[in-house]
């Protein structure tokens, strides 16, 4: 049984449009989303359009259980690469043609965003109608109000809209970001939920989410949030502390949970902190960067509540120089100490298939985890989390492949090596499937497709693996992120060499491009 409060009513007999929005994963996910919660209220405040959620495994919409195929407008907001899968399940069952060539006048307008489809909408286009390239709530309106003056199928409306790409044009695009996060939408009265079923419980179930920033400039090689979200933009911490104090008069929520892709980065965190604690809230946050972590700021979230620390170091010392993560060991270690002295929980997470890595490297990461575990007296309440790099779109990694053979062969010695500790790799063939979607073309659109019907084999997957050379035209091309190629390739080249590119709010600017100076 589930009990929404703060959901939005409408007559749809007053209504112009109305809009389905998608979320191609499980309801705990997708409320779970700053980004879809903001689209959702954002988008309901125009009186002339209702915008209804419609959550996998669902095809009908939560609102007013009306099915998908009714919608004027169905917007997939798409977080993760392998709901791609589910994208396009949700099309076939709600009888909608899963081609958009297919589609007549009498079906819905389908649109999606969302990171993976904003960096490469190519494996998709043959199923989109209309992307929204970078941060959605800067040109959602701008589209409606264009859909609204002609409903009609022609989608050349749309191209003179900042950050769309038409794959029937397969037009040139720059991504569209906010500038001012003062300025810009901030959630007062989000959805509150509850259920007896877990599947209801969003992962920050009765908090609230407080958007600290966007963006990050450190420049780790391996992230794409790190590229194609530049510059860092700040909230105020006066801001902040507005919407927090407004969100609880409408929710009676006391929970805050800071969201932001580098929360720790953000210049007042201990004011914010502190103004926080003294409205009486609880603060927690998912992630903190190791570099900008203060033993004062950790002794603050303590006193406020949180119980779990996650912690990226990423890897060893040799290997965080190869993707820009030069952090000092004594500084990991002193973290972790001063962690473990307030008694945390500690999570944290490792790459593995970093270029130039060999088993040696393997062999060395175990120990470090070793050692990092036996420095809390339950060797247990430290969790490691090892991932394998997926080269991404629009990083200085893109040019790089991904080596299915070698990633399964690390896994089987971390494992082996690991099995006394508290562990988890993460699968290696899942790994591959999630780069394939990534730096794919529109074959792996068929392959997705046919899944609907059959499940691929390792083979097929295989098949469609890119090899890509510095010189090659690539899927993505046309949409542009600000971040030049040039640049890029620079960093490809540095990667090899051990050189580090510094964090440039603290250094002169290296002309990413972002910035166009």
């Amino acid at each position: 049984m589930l009990f929404e409060k703060n959901v939005f009513q409408k007559d749809y007999k007053k209504v112009n449009i109305r809009l389905g929005l998608s979320y191609p994963n499980i309801y705990r996910t997708a409320m779970s989303s700053l980004g879809y919660n903001i689209l959702y209220n954002l988008i309901n405040e125009r009186e002339d359009t209702w915008c209804e959620r419609i959550i996998y495994p669902s095809i009908n919409s939560i609102e007013s259980n009306t099915p998908s195929k009714y919608f004027d407008i169905i917007s997939f907001t798409i977080q993760f690469e392998e709901d791609y899968f589910n994208v396009l399940e949700m099309l076939k069952n709600s009888e909608i043609p899963l081609k958009r060539k297919d589609r007549g006048s009498d079906d819905p307008l389908i649109i999606a965003g969302g990171p993976s489809v904003s960096a490469n909408p190519i494996p998709l286009s043959d199923y989109i109608d209309v992307f929204i390239i970078g941060e959605g709530e800067n040109s959602i309106n701008q589209f409606l109000d264009a859909y609204k003056k002609s409903s009609n199928k022609d989608l050349e409306k749309f191209l003179d809209i900042e950050g769309v790409y038409i794959p029937e044009y397969d037009n040139k695009t720059r991504i569209t970001t906010i500038k001012n996060m003062d300025e810009t939408y901030h959630i007062t009265q989000p959805i509150i939920s509850k259920s007896d079923n877990d599947e209801y419980q969003s992962i920050f179930n009765n908090t609230i989410m407080l958007n600290v920033s966007r963006g990050c400039t450190r420049g780790c090689r391996f992230c794409m949030a790190g590229y194609i979200y530049r510059p860092i933009r700040q909230t105020s911490w006066e801001k902040l502390i507005d919407i927090a104090v407004e969100n609880r008069k409408n929710t009676g929520l006391n929970k805050i949970t800071l969201i932001g892709a580098a929360v720790s980065d953000y210049g007042d965190l201990d004011k914010l902190i502190e103004g926080l604690e003294s409205e009486g809230f609880q603060i927690s946050t998912p992630s903190l960067r190791i570099e900008s972590i203060t033993k004062e700021t950790l002794e603050t979230l303590k006193k406020s509540g949180l119980k779990t620390i996650t912690l990226a170091p990423e890897s060893i010392t040799r290997l965080r120089k190869v993707i820009n993560k030069d952090i000092l060991e004594e500084k990991i270690f002193t973290v972790i100490r001063n962690a473990v002295d307030l008694d945390f929980n500690i999570k944290l997470y490792f790459l593995i298939g970093i270029p130039g890595e060999s088993i040696e490297d393997i062999n060395e990461l175990c120990e470090y985890m070793k050692k990092i575990a036996h420095m809390h007296k339950n060797p247990k309440r430290v969790k490691f989390s090892v991932n394998p790099v997926i080269p991404k779109p629009h990083t200085p990694l893109q040019w790089e492949s991904y080596d299915f053979k070698d990633i399964k062969k690390k896994t089987r010695y971390i494992k082996k090596e690991m099995k006394n500790y508290n562990i988890k790799c993460e699968s290696p063939k899942k790994g591959l499937v999630q780069y394939i979607l990534s730096c794919g073309n529109r074959a792996v659109g068929e392959l997705i497709e046919k899944s609907l019907v059959k499940k691929p084999t390792l083979k097929q997957w295989q098949e469609l693996t890119p090899k890509y050379n510095l010189d090659d035209q690539l899927p993505w091309d046309n949409i542009d992120m600000g971040i030049s190629k040039r640049f890029l390739k620079i960093e490809h080249r540095r990667l090899r060499n051990l050189k580090q590119t510094p964090w440039c709010e603290t250094s002169p600017c290296y002309n990413c491009g972002v910035c166009e100076k």
